[in-house]
């Protein structure tokens, strides 16, 4: 009988590894489902998301900024640009591992161990001392695997696929500041427009005033016209709330705070195109061409293509050869026995041949399952590819529909402008009453409104119809900038 002093010391230190409480105790359920649920770890993942850095940019208070500008900014500190790039990031590193499997692995092992135990001779237990050094290097190589070249292109085609998701982020954030940029024009000339209304009301009523001290009107004119004054005061607090969360969003879609504020340039500096130049067929094409969202999907079906010959594959062997060679030194005593050392040069060479003969059918659903999720993969292609003809349609149409309307709301304005100002006119002269004058305001007050909403809808509109079709990435990516 013999024992293992060193395993037995091993075992000890492990179940005291075992017995003593972990850091972090395991997390449980909140008790109830009434109650919110708190815990002591609360306050530690408060603090820790407190340090964690909040994204600002550097924006200077007096320069007015251009769309393009912004959009440079957004590209550069938008946080889903950075999670878009770092996950591509990811994927480049997991095609590395994959393309690993094309070298062989080389290995050091140092090992060493010294044994003691009582060893029977006759009737008598000695004490038996041996030491264990050596040296290991171990050479192992795949030589054959009929789904290696698969995985690698299955990895390939999935980096593909999360770059052109990595242009897709760009492409939405683009549009995104794009939209918000317009909004924010869009607000702040409804404010403009929703001031210049309340001096309009503003003058009624004070018309109004005059003609009741001279005895020219009545009290509910002036009722009437304050009611007007009170709601174009009401209407430009609405304008100006509008505004003030636009400018939130653009700071936001820009990669900062919400409170940041951003100068912009003045909407009359951005040039409006009066037509389009491209057919609906033209940009669909286009669209169904450059799309990276479309891309991706293609993409992704070639990694299903993949996966279905790295499935096919399990029903081939593979072979596998290893080398290892040892120099190992040995120390050996014995009670009343010299002690006794040597050297020696200790090594093996194996080749594996692996192949599956019979597995209850698991190879053929595999590859059932593969070839499904190519054909998933192509009719989502084609859903997709509908759907982006379907979106570039109606954001054509809607651009046209954008250009008529503003030329509409150009006429409106321009012809309540002139109603607004006779029927005023014809008041102060008594020839007209208050409430033609009241409803030509109103009309005056929309036909703004109006104007300003077509003007800006003909941008967007634009921006839409460049987001659909994927135009927007031809100048808005950098390539090598996250």
């Amino acid at each position: 009988m013999s024992v293992n002093r060193g395993a037995h010391k091993y075992s000890l230190i492990l179940l005291a590894i075992l017995a003593t409480p972990c850091g972090v105790a395991a997390q449980n359920a909140p008790p109830t489902p009434d109650r919110p649920w708190s815990s002591p770890y609360q306050q530690q993942i408060q603090t820790q998301n407190q340090n964690l850095s909040i994204p600002t940019i550097a924006v200077d208070a007096n320069k007015p900024y251009s769309l393009p500008e912004l959009v440079d900014l957004a590209q550069q500190h938008n946080p889903e640009t950075r999670l878009a790039w770092e996950r591509a990031k990811a994927q480049a590193a997991a095609l590395g591992i994959v393309r690993s499997e094309l070298y062989p692995v080389l290995g050091a092992i140092a090992a060493g161990d010294v044994s003691r135990f009582g060893l029977l001779i006759d009737t008598n237990f000695l004490r038996q001392t041996v030491s264990t050094s050596e040296l290991a290097v171990e050479l192992n190589y795949t030589l054959l695997d009929f789904g290696r070249s698969a995985r690698i292109q299955q990895a390939s085609a999935l980096l593909l696929a999360i770059d052109f998701g990595f242009n897709d982020t760009h492409r939405r954030i683009i549009y995104q500041v794009e939209q918000a940029y317009y909004r924010v024009l869009s607000t702040a000339a409804q404010q403009q427009a929703a001031e210049a209304n309340l001096a309009n009301a503003q003058a009624v009523q004070a018309a109004a005033q005059d003609r009741l001290a001279n005895g020219l009107a009545t009290r509910p004119d002036v009722l009437e016209a304050q009611s007007a004054t009170a709601q174009a005061q009401f209407d430009l607090q609405s304008a100006i709330g509008a505004y003030e969360i636009a400018r939130g969003d653009l700071a936001t879609a820009l990669g900062t705070a919400a409170t940041v504020t951003v100068k912009l340039e003045p909407v009359t500096s951005i040039a409006t195109p009066d037509t389009i130049e491209d057919s609906v067929e033209q940009l669909i094409t286009r669209a169904l061409q450059q799309r990276p969202d479309l891309l991706q999907q293609v993409a992704e079906l070639r990694a299903s293509e993949a996966a279905v010959k790295q499935a096919k594959s399990a029903y081939y062997p593979t072979v596998k050869v290893g080398v290892r060679a040892a120099p190992q030194y040995l120390y050996g005593f014995q009670e009343q026995i010299p002690a006794t050392q040597t050297g020696l040069l200790t090594g093996t060479a194996a080749v594996a041949l692996n192949w599956t003969i019979l597995d209850g059918g698991a190879r053929r659903s595999a590859v059932a399952q593969a070839e499904a999720n190519s054909r998933v993969a192509t009719a989502q292609i084609n859903v997709t590819q509908n759907q982006i003809a379907d979106e570039v349609w109606r954001a054509y149409s809607n651009v046209k529909t954008a250009f008529r309307q503003r030329d509409a709301a150009t006429s409106l304005l321009q012809a309540a402008e002139e109603s607004y100002s006779a029927a005023l006119e014809a008041y102060n002269y008594g020839v007209r009453n208050l409430l033609d004058v009241t409803a030509a305001q109103r009309v005056l007050a929309q036909a703004r409104t109006a104007d300003i909403s077509a003007r800006t809808q003909v941008l967007t509109t634009i921006a839409e119809l460049a987001f659909r079709t994927g135009d927007l990435l031809r100048t808005g990516v950098k390539p090598g900038k996250p």
